[in-house]
């Protein structure tokens, strides 16, 4: 048998109208064609026909059932067919008088291993026995054709129906299902959008920056891998290494004569200073060369657009070696990708992870040569004689040691009596010519170099009160001579290091330390461009495919936007054109089901399924709703799956329909169980958003991956998105919140029903689990009908099925009840739950016939019930 995952949709068709219309192969194919289009689905490998008739059509549309069987697919046509009402002759007429001929006929196409049969000769939709419903109540109908179009119902009970004689059961129903009313469902929908988009806050608004460990590798190796390149970036034997090792060892011999200007014989020769100032200017002249050699290696390295090889090659020629790309860039798309499966899967909305993409492309782009060009200005000869000015602006401040050793200098050499008192003049002298010598041999042209004056303050402090303390004292000569003798130790001291400090000053001033900072910065400028120019075709075509993304990503966050926008929904089954028109999964007809095109006069349209199943969420007292649409027997729609509108049955003045009793449409074997939305549902909706999302984008990252991002390609995912949230939206009407969505979902497991819905999975886990009696069902026959039933209890087949994301949830609610966990089917679809019995007829109950073709030009096989002999070839006994 076809495996549910083999099937993606069932095509359903009512031949009780329109029939006249699929007389050809084409027309059939044209059928299933536009229903499967409409959905967004291709041509079926493994088609799945659910067909509604009635036991008299089985032989009056014969051509019909020849079509489908027909259908040419790769796999197996699977045909279910639901029989509605009597068989042919069950009634006289209005008094209930059995005619004789009470056995179900049927063509010898439906007898193939790959048709079934369901028989459901009453719908058994009253809920009292004075409520008389038709048999083919539109109400009950519509939700059992429902319930039969789920892919994985349909196969099981297509397996069961084969397992029985002649392929044909009555079928026996209990159902329960749950959702959410329209309201709740629709606004917690344009929250997860509007959740799932993210506010519009500007595209240039700043954002936190991923960190490299959490970039995916190919990416992270782009980011991180050129600021590990930066060395060795000057070929040894190349001209910029020659032009800057030239130039630092100019600097080098510049430090080294500072070192000799700072010692006593720099103070006392002149030749020292001349020999500084030299290897100074010869310093700046290599320094204008390199700064010249960077100035073209700038200019060569591209223009306003990226590094190009040729750019490359120049820098080549320079004497720069640009490391190879160690095919660092051949995963961008596949990086791209994971990044936005990571950034979505932390809950982030779509305007935030376009912002992210945005500052991915910047930090990964490469930066042209030409771009840098005004960072030299920086290390220009001006900027040098502006950093050297600004440091030599000042004297350099005296140390507090220095002033201490100049005030005890002067308080040891002061140590004498009258007249040696004298003395005490030695030490304030010498820092007075110390100062004045320092000054003139640092002097620049005409000017003197500023000389501190605390030490000579001190000093002069320091003798006044060696003198006050020695007039006082009256100390000896030798302590007087003494302390000359320290004090001037002190001074030669504190002269060395005022000498060293003004040295240093005025080197720093004649540019040394510029210089330096100059060469370094330079130096610099040269690594970060040749570390702009490794693997520059891989970043940025990985920036231009991040600003494409980033782009698609705020295209489909405004795409979720105007879906989230509050528009007025038309009630389900309205006729008219609503507020979305083109696009309202909400009120307009279901995508699998297509008006009849081209049916001869007479004949009504095909069902509109989803819309005829849509039912009011008004709770009444039992609990129950009303189920939809009507057809024009019930003064409503004209369609044949539709309950009637609650304006056929009108209340009194003051009570509700549901209170007259007349607006209560849902079948007995339906509990319809409200929730009114859990904690759980937007942010489970938005990340049902963020897998479409990303199945959306999934054929534009295989264009990034062969280099084709480009405006066509961004155009079909736009496209694309769109299409999958139209769809995405149909899922949730048609398939309820608890189902997810058909594309590749997260690995996480979906919530609860109670997180979902606000409702418990216990009553779906006591009606599944119920024990397989008569009472748990509600038999779809006829009194007539059911004496054409098996009396074998035993050979009823039994269907067990609840949604797939509550199957933990049962499982646990029956091994926790004592409940034998028995096999059950776990639907893809997330409304219903119950049981199914199928029930076989009794033996000699169906014939089977070859009906002969009518020669008359009908497009139906005629079959004259009156004369056996006629319409028949042979029939179907027993022991066939």
């Amino acid at each position: 048998m076809t495996a549910p995952e083999d099937a993606t949709a069932v095509v359903r068709l009512d031949l009780r109208a329109g029939a006249a219309a699929l007389a050809t192969t084409q027309a059939v194919r044209d059928r299933v064609a536009e229903q499967l289009g409409r959905a967004g689905l291709p041509e079926p490998d493994y088609p799945l026909f659910l067909v509604t008739d009635t036991p008299a059509g089985l032989t009056d549309h014969q051509l019909q059932y020849e079509l489908l069987s027909g259908y040419r697919a790769v796999g197996e046509t699977r045909i279910l067919v639901l029989l509605v009402g009597s068989s042919p002759g069950s009634y006289a007429g209005g008094e209930e008088a059995y005619l004789p001929d009470r056995r179900l006929v049927r063509p010898t196409t439906l007898r193939a291993s790959t048709t079934g049969l369901v028989w459901a000769g009453d719908l058994r939709s009253a809920r009292t026995a004075l409520d008389r419903r038709e048999p083919d109540d539109p109400a009950a109908l519509a939700v059992l054709v429902d319930l039969l179009s789920v892919p994985d119902v349909f196969v099981r009970v297509l397996e069961n129906l084969r397992k029985l004689p002649d392929s044909i059961a009555a079928p026996g129903v209990r159902l329960l299902e749950q959702d959410l009313p329209t309201e709740v469902r629709d606004r917690a929908w344009r929250d997860a959008l509007t959740r799932f988009a993210g506010e519009d806050t500007g595209a240039g608004d700043p954002v936190d920056v991923v960190p490299d460990s959490r970039l995916p590798e190919p990416l992270r190796a782009l980011v991180t891998g050129r600021d590990s390149r930066g060395h060795a970036h000057r070929r040894s034997d190349g001209q910029a290494n020659l032009v800057h090792r030239t130039c630092a060892e100019s600097l080098d011999r510049a430090d080294e004569d500072l070192v000799a200007l700072r010692s006593f014989p720099g103070l006392l020769h002149p030749a020292r200073r001349d020999a500084l100032e030299a290897d100074l200017h010869q310093a700046r002249e290599d320094l204008d060369g390199f700064r010249a050699l960077v100035e073209r290696a700038l200019q060569g390295g591209g223009g306003a657009a990226a590094p190009t090889a040729e750019a490359t090659a120049r820098l080549g020629a320079l004497g720069l070696r640009v490391p190879t790309a160690d095919r660092a860039g051949e995963r961008v798309g596949e990086g791209l990708r994971e990044l936005a499966g990571t950034l979505l899967g932390d809950g982030l909305a779509l305007r935030s992870v376009a912002q992210h993409f945005t500052a991915l492309a910047g930090r990964v782009e490469p930066v042209p040569g030409t771009a840098l060009l005004h960072r030299l200005a920086d290390h220009s000869e001006e900027s040098v004689s502006r950093g050297s000015a600004t440091e030599y602006a000042a004297p350099p401040r005296t140390p507090g040691t220095v002033l201490l050793m100049a005030g005890a200098a002067g308080l040891l050499g002061g140590l004498w009596q009258w007249p040696a008192v004298l003395a005490a003049l030695v030490v304030p002298v010498l820092f007075v010519v110390v100062a004045l010598l320092g000054a003139n041999r640092l002097r620049t042209g005409r000017r003197a170099a500023r000389w501190t004056m605390g030490p000579r303050v001190a000093a002069v402090a320091g003798a006044v009160a060696g003198a006050a303390v020695a007039y006082a004292a009256d100390p000896p000569l030798w302590l007087g001579g003494t302390g000359l003798i320290v004090g001037l130790g002190l001074t030669a001291e504190a002269v060395r290091r005022l000498w060293r400090d003004a040295a240093d000053s005025w080197a720093a001033g004649r540019g040394t330390t510029a210089l330096r900072t100059a060469l370094d910065g330079l130096d610099d400028l040269l690594a970060e461009l040749v570390r702009e120019h490794w693997a520059a075709e891989e970043r940025l075509y990985c920036a231009d495919a991040a600003r494409s993304v980033a782009g698609m990503l705020r295209a489909t966050a405004a795409a979720a936007d105007a879906q989230a926008a509050p528009e007025h929904l038309a009630p389900a089954g309205a006729g008219g054109s609503g507020p979305y028109e083109d696009d309202d999964w909400l009120s307009a007809p279901s995508a699998l089901e297509t008006p009849e095109s081209g049916a001869a006069e007479g004949d009504a349209d095909d069902g509109d399924w989803a819309a005829a199943y849509a039912w009011d969420n008004t709770p009444d007292p039992d609990g129950d709703h009303d189920a939809g649409r009507d057809d024009d027997r019930y003064g409503g729609d004209p369609d044949p799956y539709g309950a009637p509108s609650p304006a056929a049955y009108p209340a009194g003045p003051d009570e509700a329909p549901w209170e007259s009793g007349e607006g209560d449409r849902a079948p007995r074997w339906l509990d319809r169980e409200v929730g009114e939305g859990g904690p759980d549902l937007v942010a489970t909706l938005a990340g049902d958003l963020r897998n479409t999302a990303m199945a959306a984008m999934a054929p534009y990252w295989g264009a990034v991956e062969r280099g084709q991002a480009g405006a066509l390609a961004l155009a079909r995912t736009e496209q694309r998105v769109h299409e999958l949230l139209s769809a995405a939206r149909h899922h949730l009407w048609h398939h309820g919140v608890l189902a997810p969505p058909p594309y590749p979902a997260d690995h996480r497991a979906r919530t609860t029903a109670a997180g979902l819905l606000g409702t418990d999975s216990l009553r779906v886990a006591e009606l599944v689990g119920r024990e397989t009696d008569r009472g748990a069902v509600v038999q779809l026959s006829s009194p007539e009908q059911g004496a054409l039933l098996s009396r074998d209890p035993g050979a009823a087949r039994w269907i067990r099925f609840a949604p797939g994301t509550l199957q933990g949830e049962i499982e646990a609610a029956w091994r926790k009840s004592g409940s034998p966990v028995e096999e059950a089917l776990w639907t893809s679809s997330g409304r219903y739950a119950g049981l199914i019995r199928l029930t076989p007829l009794r033996m000699g109950v169906v014939d089977t016939v070859l009906p002969r073709q009518s020669t008359g030009g009908s497009a139906r096989n005629d079959v004259d019930r009156a004369e056996p002999s006629v319409h028949a070839e042979f029939r179907e006994d027993d022991r066939w």
